[in-house]
């Protein structure tokens, strides 16, 4: 579940984005559409509780992020939030299961490698257990990104630009794998994107349309 009302996000250099309000139920799934430089990732960074809002209010899994101390919204967003970013970062000298360990480390939980294998396995790359990044493809980093933010079955996924880079099969490769992560789990679905291929697949969704002019 996400809601927000009158949403705002100032700048330093005095510009701010406003935003429409937004009544997403659990298990939903929202679109944000707009061009580059719109406001798209900095909506996702106020829903996972990177930045704070500057006016207005945003609850997300039954949490307001900006009213938590910093130690307490960093453990929530670790438990709470799975994000998919455009450029996965990982660790060029650990492994892939080690890698993905470290997001139990993140939220203070045990460490849990059968937890690891699972979401791997789910996505068909056990197999990449071992390597370490530099020898995956594009595509098999795009699944491993995709198990880290499932890793601990948050119950928002924030996605950033996911499909991007890709082409028209690993695109609908990828969203048919979010679908079908978020039903399973009921999990609230948020996709930052400017790809028609998106909303195209996702007819059904909730957009929340973003330009330039909001500023």
């Amino acid at each position: 579940m996400i809601e927000t009302q009158g949403l705002v996000c100032a700048f330093a250099d005095g510009t701010a984005l406003r935003f429409a309000d937004v009544a997403l139920p659990q298990g939903g799934t929202l679109l944000l559409r707009g061009p580059s430089g719109s406001g798209k990732s900095t909506w996702l960074a106020l829903a996972g509780g990177l930045r704070a809002p500057s006016q207005g209010a945003m609850v997300v899994a039954g949490q307001a992020p900006s009213e938590l101390k910093p130690a307490a919204r960093d453990a929530w967003r670790a438990g709470s939030v799975g994000f998919l970013p455009q450029r996965l970062h990982l660790s060029e000298a650990l492994s892939v299961q080690d890698n993905l360990m470290l997001v139990f480390f993140a939220a203070g939980r045990p460490a849990n490698a059968p937890a690891v294998h699972q979401a791997l396995s789910a996505l068909g790359v056990a197999g990449l257990a071992r390597r370490k990044p530099a020898r995956l493809s594009g595509g098999e980093l795009q699944r491993v990104a995709l198990a880290r933010a499932l890793l601990l079955r948050p119950r928002v996924i924030l996605a950033d630009e996911p499909t991007a880079s890709l082409d028209d099969t690993a695109c609908d490769g990828v969203l048919a794998l979010l679908q079908n992560q978020a039903r399973e789990g009921r999990t609230s679905l948020v996709i930052a994107t400017h790809d028609a291929r998106v909303a195209q697949a996702l007819p059904d969704a909730q957009v929340l349309s973003l330009d330039k002019d909001t500023r």
